[in-house]
């Protein structure tokens, strides 16, 4: 099998959601795969307001009913530090 012509989902499919597994996390509850996981900022300009792009993920862990963790998958024409800069960090209080 050659790496470099698989896809991103065939990237999720063969290699990331085994290793989720394998690692122990329940896939059924405690992963959730291409989900969006803001609303995306407001922009706010005068009287008129905006809102900018969902920030999406290939999968989000969940421990005891919270977020704890992003996987950003890339298929293997992109570098392992393309996906960074497409999350930002929410703190919640």
């Amino acid at each position: 099998m050659n790496k470099q012509k698989l896809s991103e989902r065939d990237i999720c499919t063969k290699f990331i959601t085994p290793a989720i597994e394998n690692a122990g996390w329940n896939i059924h509850t405690q992963v959730l795969e291409e989900v969006s996981f803001t609303d995306g900022k407001i922009y706010v300009r005068g009287k008129l307001t905006a809102r900018g792009e969902r920030k999406r993920a290939d999968y989000l862990l969940y421990y005891q009913d919270n977020p704890i963790a992003i996987i950003e998958a890339k298929d293997n024409k992109h570098s392992v530090r393309s996906g960074i800069q497409q999350f930002e960090i929410w703190v919640e209080d």
